[in-house]
């Protein structure tokens, strides 16, 4: 099947199979590696993107659904090399230990804040709660994503 689907503003023609998952096209035929694999069973949310501007974990949706549409990964975030807000704020706050998660945290966090521009510590963590870190405790990422909207409200990009 031939889809069309724009990618971090760049539009791709490929020939896919019917079957093929979101994640794995990214990864495989676009080299959007920062679209992590994790469980294939939309459990951890490390594969989250952003379909048409709202968060999606890419190991639920086939490629042949984002024909015609929009996806935003991790890369997409910081074209000119200048951090997102909230990759400004997961690194500043140690969000991170390993890393594994981080793309798919970061991609929910915004989502979440497009939505709830001030959450509090309860609203962050039932916002994430679909995103599974294995190392952190969660401390230093809910505390990350809180910044991030104090300096997105405070109208500092980082």
């Amino acid at each position: 099947m031939r889809i069309t689907v724009t990618v971090d503003g760049v539009a791709y023609t490929d020939e896919v199979e019917p079957r093929t998952l979101l994640v794995h096209h990214l990864r495989e035929r676009l080299g959007k590696t920062g679209t992590v694999v994790g469980c294939d069973t939309s459990n951890c949310g490390a594969c989250t993107v952003h379909l048409d501007g709202r968060s999606v974990k890419s190991c639920s949706v086939l490629a042949v659904q984002a024909h015609g549409r929009e996806v935003t990964t991790v890369e997409g975030l910081a074209p000119d090399g200048r951090l997102h807000p909230v990759q400004r704020a997961f690194h500043e706050n140690h969000a991170l230990q390993c890393g594994f998660c981080t793309p798919g945290m970061i991609m929910q966090a915004i989502d979440l804040l497009a939505d709830n521009p001030d959450p509090d510590e309860d609203e962050v963590r039932h916002g994430l709660e679909g995103n599974l870190c294995r190392c952190t405790g969660y401390q230093n990422i809910v505390r990350a994503v809180r910044d991030a909207a104090a300096r997105t409200r405070a109208g500092g990009a980082g």
